[in-house]
């Protein structure tokens, strides 16, 4: 059976050209002159791959990577840029909105064939070994039959792929279901009127995210974005309520995992309002510490997203670091932090 391309350019010469290109090469093709009945097509073929235009009437490109991004059956589809455009700026919006690939026009036969080659024997790796990838993440592994219909469902789903930088969800959408990390750290903000940024939490594989929304059937209280590569596994609201109706058990476990993120939470907002500089950066590392979950006492973290986390200046961070080096309490090298002294930051802080 032949891969399905789906072309979205507003050129009607171009747009002809990549038909009859693509075409000869064995593809099935669909083709949208606009961004608005591109996503529909999307929506309604599910396409194996997507060439979109970036620079579009009725809806840009970048307008038809975030619609796309939020439908589950097309937000794993992958999606390369066709444009003129070859600035850094452009760049990388694109690929933080979670662009696969660009071609800057004009580009030749082979270029456009290989790029979509490459995508597509990329996506059937994954997918290859999504099943393998998640057994590891069986973290529910009592043997009664809700949390086994539960392990079931999240076998069943394939995890998609999420960028560095790029948005998982956003604060105040509406709780699609919740997320489960199987690849990967993510971390949640929240962004204040006046754009400074308050880390809220780091997610490693194996954890969940929207915990909250799933449980109250509200909004997200906060945005999720990809710290690094990472792999995130959606389950659906409506499943979620049918497990959570049917087995008490399962209820009982996303109840406890609430309870303690929200008095992590509560400890975070205490530390930040009362501590000083000093117990507040001794807090944040040692919550990071606590959540690395390796054995080498090694924390990776931007200083941006440390001073994010503490609610500090990205310089008061940096010249607190480096007293605690002095101190011979941390080392550091680059985005890494390693522990020294666990127990002289936990005087600290306390």
């Amino acid at each position: 059976m032949s891969k399905k391309v789906l072309i979205i350019e507003d050129h009607d010469e171009i747009r002809a050209n990549l038909v009859e290109i693509l075409e000869m090469a064995r593809y099935t093709v669909y083709q949208a002159e606009n961004g608005k009945l591109g996503v529909d097509l999307a929506i309604s073929h599910v396409p194996d791959i997507i060439l979109c235009d970036i620079m579009m009437p009725e809806l840009d490109g970048y307008g038809v990577l975030y619609m796309l991004n939020r439908h589950e059956q097309t937000s794993g589809i992958p999606f390369i840029f066709l444009t003129a455009k070859a600035e850094h700026a452009d760049l990388r919006k694109g690929m933080e909105l979670g662009a696969d690939d660009y071609l800057v026009k004009p580009f030749d036969d082979m270029e456009l064939l290989n790029a979509i080659d490459i995508r597509l024997r990329k996506k059937a790796a994954n997918d290859l070994s999504h099943q393998s990838r998640t057994e590891a993440f069986k973290i529910l592994v009592e043997k009664t039959d809700g949390l086994a219909e539960f392990n079931k469902i999240i076998e069943e789903k394939k995890s998609r792929d999420f960028k560095k930088n790029q948005v998982i969800y956003y604060e105040d959408d509406h709780g699609k279901g919740l997320y489960l990390v199987t690849h990967g750290r993510v971390k949640t903000i929240k962004l204040a009127k006046d754009g400074r940024e308050l880390m809220t939490g780091i997610y490693s594989q194996g954890d969940y995210l929207g915990i909250n929304a799933v449980l109250s059937d509200s909004c997200y209280a906060d945005t999720a974005t990809a710290l690094e590569d990472s792999s995130v596994c959606l389950i659906p609201l409506d499943q979620m309520e049918t497990i959570l109706n049917l087995y008490p058990e399962v209820a009982r476990k996303f109840i406890h995992l609430l309870s303690r993120d929200n008095r992590a939470k509560e400890e975070q907002l205490l530390e930040l309002a009362y501590h000083s500089v000093r117990k507040k950066m001794a807090g944040t590392l040692l919550r990071l510490y606590g959540q690395a979950k390796v054995n080498d006492n090694l924390i990776n973290i931007s200083r941006e997203d440390l001073a994010a986390m503490a609610c500090m200046a990205t310089e008061t961070v940096s010249r607190t670091l480096s007293d605690f080096k002095d101190e011979q309490l941390i080392d550091r090298n680059g985005t890494k932090i390693m522990v020294l002294n666990h127990e002289g930051l936990s005087k600290m802080k306390n």
